[in-house]
């Protein structure tokens, strides 16, 4: 690639992050569920091919179109803050596959108390692993700390999943109770996202000016951004656990479906996968990843964080600071 080329900047998104569109493109890129199939080895060469590119020295015969999708790679299984290789499981891109499996587990077994708390067990251990990978990761968590973060997540999801069963069965129709997964992974999700990031809320996240120095730690920024992540991971199962329940109410009484019930799952399954193609990167896609922060909410909310910074960096504090929220 010679240099006369429009040069990609590898640190940054191919879209404009300030727009929505763009933060959908550049996630329904990142989020692309078959990058989870792609070989470790292949994934470890994309990293070092970014960072040749980075310092300019790519090899001779790099396309544009090498970069590209070297950089997709990079995004979709590489943490931003680290540059680590995180686990398949906990990755954006393995969203649609895992959420086909246990959102189509949760949707068909939620008649009993014992299948309700199994599949609530298994997305909230799922949701768990998927928020420990996406966290800001500059704030280390010991190997205790993250054990009882699991237990203390998983314990009030299986509570707030008995809840969510018990009172919509006292107090729904039969077809509303369909919906009682949908009211646990809600329920769950307020409990389950800032108890695993628990250690972002007590010590704070890095924050940095525009132009990445760094300027403090935060606590109202690691709130705001796990507030935002709260509000995404909601919505991700949202359409189609609203609506599953709905084609299913009209299919099974249908006397051609109930003579093929072998199409029950699949047909789940497609519904639940091509939604989740959607809603994936729409609900990363709400809220920027570089998320920012007045300083007056920090000097409000954070005096004592305030007080570091000022001492540190005088009049030269910016008036907003940015931070990564996590996904």
């Amino acid at each position: 690639m010679t240099d006369k080329e429009c040069r990609i900047a590898i640190d940054s998104p191919l879209w404009d992050q300030s727009t929505f569109i763009g933060r959908f493109k550049h996630f329904a890129y990142a989020t692309d569920p078959r990058t989870v199939f792609v070989s470790e080895r292949q994934l470890l060469n994309a990293k070092t091919l970014c960072e040749s590119y980075k310092l300019r020295q790519e090899p001779a015969n790099t396309t544009r179109c090498n970069i590209i999708y070297a950089k997709k790679l990079y995004s979709s299984a590489f943490h931003p803050d680290t540059g680590e290789l995180q686990n398949v499981i906990g990755r954006m891109s393995f969203q649609v596959p895992g959420g086909v499996f246990i959102c189509g587990g949760m949707i068909q077994f939620y008649r009993t108390i014992p299948a309700v708390l199994f599949w609530q067990f298994v997305n909230q251990s799922f949701n768990a692993i998927v928020n420990y990978t996406n966290r800001n990761a500059k704030n280390p968590i010991s190997a205790t700390q993250l054990s009882l973060s699991y237990v203390s997540a998983t314990t009030s999801a299986l509570i707030a999943a008995i809840f969510s069963k018990r009172y919509l069965e006292k107090n729904a129709t039969p077809f509303m109770q369909r919906y009682v997964p949908l009211a646990a992974v809600i329920a769950a999700n307020f409990v389950n996202i800032p108890l695993m990031r628990q250690t972002e809320i007590t010590l704070g996240v890095d924050v940095v000016d525009e132009n990445g120095n760094p300027i403090g730690k935060s606590r109202a920024a690691a709130v705001k951004g796990i507030s935002q992540v709260i509000v995404s991971r909601i919505f991700i199962p949202l359409p189609p656990m609203i609506v599953l329940p709905l084609i299913m109410n009209k299919l099974e009484p249908q006397l051609w479906f109930k003579q093929r019930s072998y199409l029950n799952a699949p047909i789940q399954m497609l519904i639940l996968a091509a939604f989740l193609l959607i809603t994936v990167p729409v609900g990363c896609a709400l809220f920027p990843q570089r998320c920012s922060i007045d300083m007056d909410t920090i000097k409000r909310y954070d005096k004592e964080f305030y007080e570091d910074m000022e001492k540190e960096h005088g009049e030269q504090l910016p008036n907003k600071v940015y931070f990564n929220k996590g996904l």
